[in-house]
C-alpha cells in the first residue's frame, strides 16, 4: 500500500485536509432526526502522526463542535469549516493518539470551486454524495484522497426508514420507535466515499459470486429488476478483467427522487429512478459505477489533477461492456467519441484540467481513448494483465500516472510513457491508429 508521506494539500481542494497526520479509523456514532434534518455525532478517530505534531486541523462544515477530548487533546477553535486542535505534547511520526469529537447542527453540503458536496435531503430520506469534498458535511475528518481509513458507522434514525452505508451490516437494534443500524468498513478508503443513504426501500438480493444486494423504493421494485438485469453479469465480467472485485459486497441505492448523475462509494453506488430503463445511457452508467470500484475505491487517485485514472478507467469499462453485451465494440466506441472529440478545443492537459474542468466530459472520454490506445499499441493480452496487476498491486492505496506508466515500463512495455506523453500531458487529440 503507498503511504501518504510528505505530501501536500490537493490544490483542486483548497481548505481542506491535513498533510501531517493520516487517520487510520473513524468510529462514528450519529443519531438523526429526519423531520427537522437534524444530525448529533461522536466521531472517535484514531491518528498516526506522519510528521511531529504539535497542532492538528480536521474538516468539519457548518455542524457545531460540542467538545473535543482525547489522552492529548488540548484547546480547540472551529471556524470556516476548519476545527483546529492544539495538542497537550508532541506526537512523533508513527505515533497514534486518538480524539473524541461531540458535534450537532443541520448538515449542509460542503460548497467548492469544483460544486457543493455532501449531505443532502430527499423528499423523503438523506443522500450522501461526497465527491470531491463533501464528507466534511456530516463528519469531522481530514478530507484527503489520499488519506485512506477503515470505519464503523452506527447511525440511529426512525424505525420505518432503512439505513445503507459502505461496508458490512454488523449490527440491528430496534427500540422505543428508533432503529440503529451498524456498519463496519475493513477495506481502506478516502473520505469522499464514506457515505450514508436513508429512505423507505426494499431490500433486493441479486444472485452472484459476490454478495449484492439493492435497496429500492416498493413502488420501483419491477422497473429495478428490468434495468439492474445484468448487475451481477457485469460483476462477473469486470473481474475476469480486472481482477477479483475488491470489497467484500456491493450495493445499489435506487433513490425515488431522479438524480442528475450517479455517483459510486466505497462497496456501493447510488442511482435517481430517472435511470430504471434499459436504454444504453442507463446501462453504461450502471456499468460506470460499479468500474470505479475498482478504479477510484481500491486504487484512488493522490490528487484530483490524475482524476483520469478515475474517469477515464470507468469510462473505458462502459465501452468494454457495450462490447461484452452484444452492442457496438470497445473499439467502435473509441472511434465515435474520438470523432467528437476532434472538434473539442483543448485549453488544459487531461494530465490536469483545472478546477473548472475536472468532472467534464472531455476528460472522461480523453481518458478512455488513453487506455483504447495503450490497449492497440500493447495488445489484449498485455493490456488486461496490466490493469489486472495495477488493482493487484496498488489496491488499498494511492496512485500518479506516473506510477502507471512506471508499472507498464517494468512489465514490458516502455512504448506506454509516450502514449500517456502524447494523450494525458499534451493538449492537441492524438490521432487514433
Amino acid at each position: 500500500m503507498s503511504v501518504a508521506t510528505g505530501v501536500t494539500a490537493d490544490p483542486y481542494l483548497p481548505g481542506h485536509g491535513d498533510p501531517s497526520y493520516t487517520v487510520r479509523h473513524y468510529d462514528l456514532d450519529l443519531d438523526y432526526a429526519l423531520e427537522s434534518n437534524s444530525l448529533k455525532g461522536r466521531a472517535v478517530l484514531t491518528i498516526e502522526a506522519l510528521e511531529p505534531v504539535r497542532q492538528l486541523t480536521l474538516d468539519l462544515h457548518a455542524l457545531n463542535v460540542v467538545k473535543v477530548t482525547g489522552p492529548k487533546a488540548g484547546r480547540h477553535t472551529h471556524r470556516g469549516g476548519r476545527l483546529n486542535i492544539r495538542l497537550t505534547e508532541e506526537v512523533s511520526p508513527g505515533e497514534t493518539t486518538t480524539l473524541t469529537v461531540t458535534y450537532r447542527g443541520v448538515p449542509r453540503t460542503v460548497p467548492d470551486k469544483i460544486g457543493d458536496a455532501g449531505w443532502e435531503e430527499l423528499t423523503d430520506g438523506v443522500i450522501v454524495a461526497s465527491q470531491p469534498g463533501g464528507a466534511p458535511s456530516w463528519f469531522p475528518c481530514n478530507d484527503r484522497p489520499d488519506a485512506k481509513s477503515t470505519y464503523r458507522l452506527a447511525i440511529t434514525v426512525a424505525n420505518d426508514y432503512l439505513v445503507v452505508a459502505g461496508g458490512e451490516r454488523t449490527d440491528l437494534r430496534r427500540r422505543a420507535g428508533r432503529t440503529t443500524w451498524t456498519y463496519e468498513q475493513r477495506n481502506p478508503m478516502a473520505t469522499y466515499l464514506a457515505t450514508v443513504q436513508i429512505g423507505r426501500y426494499d431490500e433486493i438480493a441479486l444472485p452472484g459470486s459476490v454478495p449484492l444486494t439493492a435497496a429500492v423504493p416498493p413502488a420501483r421494485r419491477a422497473a429495478f429488476q428490468a434495468a439492474f438485469a445484468d448487475q451481477p453479469a457485469m460483476l462477473e465480467f469486470f473481474s475476469r478483467c480486472f481482477g477479483p472485485y475488491p470489497f467484500d459486497s456491493y450495493r445499489v441505492v435506487v433513490t425515488d427522487d431522479a438524480l442528475e448523475i450517479p455517483l459510486e462509494a466505497g462497496g456501493l453506488s447510488i442511482f435517481g429512478s430517472n435511470l430504471l430503463n434499459r436504454s444504453w445511457d442507463a446501462q453504461r452508467l450502471i456499468a460506470h459505477e460499479l468500474a470505479h470500484q475498482w478504479f477510484g475505491n481500491a486504487v484512488t487517485l493522490r490528487r484530483l489533477h490524475d482524476i483520469w485514472l478515475h474517469e477515464g478507467f470507468a469510462c473505458y469499462s462502459e465501452w468494454l461492456w457495450s462490447e461484452e453485451s452484444g452492442g457496438p465494440s470497445a473499439d467502435a466506441r473509441a472511434r465515435e467519441h474520438w470523432s467528437r472529440l476532434r472538434h473539442h478545443r483543448f485549453s488544459r492537459a487531461l494530465g490536469d484540467p483545472g478546477i473548472a474542468q475536472v468532472f467534464d466530459d472531455w476528460v472522461y472520454k480523453r481518458g478512455a481513448l488513453t487506455l483504447h490506445a495503450i490497449r492497440r499499441a500493447i495488445g489484449d493480452e498485455s493490456f488486461f494483465a496490466l490493469l489486472r496487476t495495477w488493482i493487484d498491486r496498488h489496491r488499498g492505496g494511492n496512485v500518479t500516472t506516473g506510477e502507471f506508466v512506471a508499472l507498464a515500463d517494468e512489465l514490458g512495455h516502455p512504448q506506454v510513457a509516450a502514449i500517456v506523453d502524447a494523450w494525458v500531458y499534451e493538449t492537441p487529440l492524438p490521432a487514433l491508429v
